[in-house]
């Protein structure tokens, strides 16, 4: 199903591991709805360590490798999709 004006965008980097990034990357993934409101988000931004955006809620989350990370949000952006038609 297409869901024109919606944004999906991926994002990682190698960085140097370091006690902030001890896997050695920084990422950011996140599913933007038509009216421009983050609907799911997940990063690592400075002094945060990995979490989840849901909504305006922002919760911990487990992280495994980006991989497992990625195929995560994509059945979560589907799953959200087909909740909202």
């Amino acid at each position: 199903m297409t869901h024109i004006g919606e944004i999906i965008e991926v994002k990682a980097w190698a960085v140097t591991p370091s006690p902030a990034k001890p896997e050695g990357i920084k990422y950011s993934l996140v599913y933007v709805g038509k009216d421009g409101t983050r609907i799911l988000g997940y990063d690592n931004a400075e002094g945060k360590g990995h979490h989840k955006h849901l909504g305006a809620r922002e919760l911990p989350c487990e992280f495994t490798s980006i991989e497992q990370l990625t195929e995560r949000f994509t059945q979560e952006v589907a799953h959200l999709r087909r909740r909202m038609t």
